[in-house]
């Protein structure tokens, strides 16, 4: 064997033996998880949900440390370029996928800059419509649009957000002509809705119910494909004649690329207990979402299809913003 070779060898040997030592020991410290979002929205509540349990797990403090900007971009590039010793973890969404594609300049890739550790979470959306629209499901609202094209508005709470690339998907699918329609937020879509300036919107589960409930809005399906717990008697999207249709807000934890297998396989195990246990189920089904806790593996596979399938749409619809 060549010097050159052998030396190659050991280095590598010394640094598995250092690897596997540091993964026995940790975590020896706190654990600081980003949360790429302002506080308050549905990523940081999950952050922190998530890191109360895990500091309870672990016996050590989990500090939240909201780094927002970019549309997540600027957080998830501090994790991108943190140490690689599981310290320094990621909580983020559905924007972590999307923003790369929808900004001329990525500041990171999702899928080589990162570990996937677990999907912690996901929380639909829910297609409603104004009571005056004339139509009581999915299948009609499309006849509708079709027989319409350019004057059935959708609203949305900005270019790029998960309620107008909902709508982007849903008329790439059935060919219709639907228009986003952009607010400054959540709350102004909503208002917008309940007015009747615009007539639907892919809204949020979370805010949907109550107003589902007092019947100030139709709902007419999820974009998840299973049904939502908290509202079992509303089919979905794509069994209400839009076959494979899936959009939905989700929750992940994520590490630097190249953390340790061990300390990944760790952190793994918490994660999928926590999100798993009853007290978390409760919770998540309260808020209009739906407790996951997944292997890494499936994860991973998850952020790669997401990834692809979102830039198709993004591309198609031309949606950007620069």
């Amino acid at each position: 064997m060549k010097l050159t070779t052998l030396r190659g060898a050991m280095a590598a040997l010394l640094l598995g033996i250092v690897a596997s030592a540091s993964a026995q020991n940790y975590p020896a410290g706190p654990i600081r998880i980003i949360v790429p979002f302002p506080a308050g929205g549905g990523v940081d509540t999950a952050g922190r949900l998530l890191g109360q349990k895990l500091s309870e797990a672990i016996g050590r403090p989990v500090l939240i440390d909201n780094r927002a900007g970019a549309n997540g971009m600027i957080g998830s590039e501090m994790v991108a370029k943190a140490p690689k010793d599981g310290y320094t973890l990621m909580v983020n969404g559905a924007n972590f996928v999307t923003s790369p594609t929808l900004y001329a300049k990525s500041l990171y890739d999702p899928i080589k800059d990162f570990d996937a550790i677990s999907l912690l979470a996901h929380a639909p959306n829910i297609l409603v419509v104004h009571p005056s629209m004339p139509v009581k499901n999915v299948r009609e609202l499309i006849a509708f649009a079709k027989a319409r094209p350019g004057e059935v508005l959708f609203a949305g709470s900005g270019s790029g957000s998960t309620p107008h690339l909902a709508g982007e998907l849903f008329k790439t699918q059935t060919g219709t002509k639907m228009v986003h329609v952009p607010y400054r937020g959540t709350g102004p879509a909503i208002t917008a809705i309940l007015s009747g300036e615009v007539g639907s919107m892919f809204m949020p589960a979370l805010t949907a119910l109550p107003l589902i409930q007092s019947g100030r809005v139709r709902a007419l399906g999820v974009t998840s494909l299973e049904r939502l717990p908290a509202l079992p008697e509303l089919p979905t999207v794509s069994e209400s004649g839009l076959k494979g249709y899936q959009s939905s807000q989700w929750y992940g934890v994520l590490a630097p690329a190249g953390t340790s297998p061990d300390i990944l396989n760790l952190l793994n195990g918490h994660a999928v207990k926590i999100m798993q246990s009853a007290d978390m189920k409760e919770r998540m089904k309260n808020s209009g979402s739906v407790a996951v806790g997944s292997s890494r593996e499936v994860f991973a596979k998850f952020l790669q299809t997401e990834y692809s399938k979102w830039a198709q749409v993004i591309k198609a619809s031309g949606a950007t913003v620069d």
